[in-house]
């Protein structure tokens, strides 16, 4: 591949270029403007490792990068025009795409897997819409707590408390090309949810990458550290990530039937239900994120669907034809976009070409459905149910398959291995 060249906005002086790595954090590095165009013309040199590593940077042998082979490089290359930073004078972002030293796509890179099934969906004559939700809390970067109490969902007086760092989310971040369409506080102290408008599905991972790493600058220079991570604080609400998935052809939305759920949305809805159990390690990746998956939290524990239902995995939003999707509510909000979209995707787009046809709908409360098939609870769990799917493995690649659940496995032996705070307070003075 070769690179292409795009222009800086004038008075750049540092270009910020990143792209996703293992868990959907946004790495890369800071350029001088002077060598920009050699950056766009052969590429800045990177680590492989950036896609085997894992959230604290902490690197392990894995089958397709070790210290055998010696970490080799990848090159990453400009993707998206670089734009300025608002809060940042003179420095632009932009994302970046990854490129090996053979100048063939990256096999454990996996923004790839979603590239793959992005394109199967248009051999199928289908272009994939995606629009993404995602709640993250506001802390204290000291205490690591919430500067705020008590829970104030959609409350306009706890917005206004919370403009001067959730208005620069919106308004700077939109100046920057991703668009937002609306924030609001969410179900516990410090938390907020921002949504981010539809696109492309390609695209709409690409900004949820982008969107959470300007969001942790943005907290960070109006003193509040951000977090996405699933489940801070066990007495209040996770932080989830809401995927809502529609297919178009010819300009038209293929799921509606005069703004009801048709029988090609059934059947993509169909699929996602029957791989929701096997895919659950791409959109709850650690430990930590089986602590959102309790009844009546708002987190589904089980794969029902029905209409405008928030108990279930699977909700279905009609109304105007183009408003017509399918909801899918059991992600993360720390997870990697590019696996949970990809895999759901795949699954859809299964139940298409298979016909199928989902279980009967869920018109009252999911967390007491008896007959409904449970979602992992713990990470153990999924990580069996992911070891042994095919499906998965296929895809997303048998090596970043590998790397996934390896990094999972890892994250149980480090708990395990820990003496926690309320252990040493309950046990070390009473026995």
């Amino acid at each position: 591949m070769a690179g292409k060249k795009f222009s800086l906005p004038e008075g750049t002086h540092t270009v910020v270029m990143g792209l996703g790595d293992l868990n959907g954090v946004m790495r890369g590095k800071r350029i001088p403007s002077t060598h920009w165009d050699t950056i766009c013309e052969g590429g800045n040199a990177l680590s492989i490792a950036l896609f085997a590593v894992d959230m604290t940077c902490d690197v392990w042998d894995t089958p397709y990068v070790n210290f055998d082979n010696g970490y080799p490089d990848f090159h990453m290359f400009p993707a998206t025009q670089p734009v300025p930073i608002p809060w940042e004078p003179g420095v632009a972002f932009c994302l970046g795409r990854a490129e090996g030293m053979d100048h063939q796509p990256v096999p454990i890179d996996p923004r790839n897997a979603l590239v793959r099934q992005v394109e199967r969906a248009k051999s199928m004559g289908y272009d994939v819409s995606v629009g993404a939700e995602l709640e993250f809390y506001l802390v204290d970067p000291v205490t690591k707590q919430p500067k705020d109490q008590g829970i104030d969902v959609y409350g306009l007086a706890r917005a206004a408390e919370l403009e001067h760092v959730l208005g620069p989310i919106r308004q700077q971040i939109n100046e920057m090309g991703i668009p937002i369409e609306q924030s609001n506080p969410e179900y516990a102290p410090g938390q907020a949810e921002v949504n981010i408008r539809y696109g492309e599905a390609l695209e709409a991972a690409d900004r949820v990458v982008m969107f959470r790493s300007l969001v942790k600058q943005l907290a960070h220079a109006h003193g509040y550290l951000a977090t996405f991570m699933a489940k801070p604080f066990f007495e209040q609400s996770g932080n989830g990530f809401h995927v809502h998935h529609s297919l178009w052809k010819d300009g038209k939305n293929a799921f509606s039937d005069g703004g009801k759920l048709n029988a090609v949305g059934l059947n993509y809805l169909a699929g996602m239900q029957s791989r929701m159990v096997e895919n659950a390690i791409c959109g709850s990746t650690t430990p930590n994120s089986y602590r959102r998956r309790a009844p009546y939290t708002f987190c589904p524990t089980n794969t029902c669907w029905g209409v405008d239902n928030r108990t279930v995995g699977l909700r279905v939003i009609e109304g105007s034809d183009s408003a017509v999707r399918v909801e899918k509510r059991d992600g993360s909000a720390d997870c990697n976009p590019y696996l949970l979209i990809a895999a759901d995707l795949a699954a859809g787009l299964d139940g298409i070409e298979q016909g199928m046809q989902p279980t009967a709908m869920t018109e009252g409360n999911a967390y007491e459905d008896a007959d409904a098939t449970p979602l992992p609870t713990d990470m153990q769990q999924a990580i069996d149910l992911a070891r042994g799917s095919d499906f998965l493995k296929d895809v997303i690649g048998a090596d970043l398959h590998e790397i996934v659940c390896q990094q999972s496995e890892r994250e149980i032996e480090f708990l395990s291995q820990q003496v926690t705070p309320l252990e040493v307070e309950r046990y070390l003075g009473n026995l």
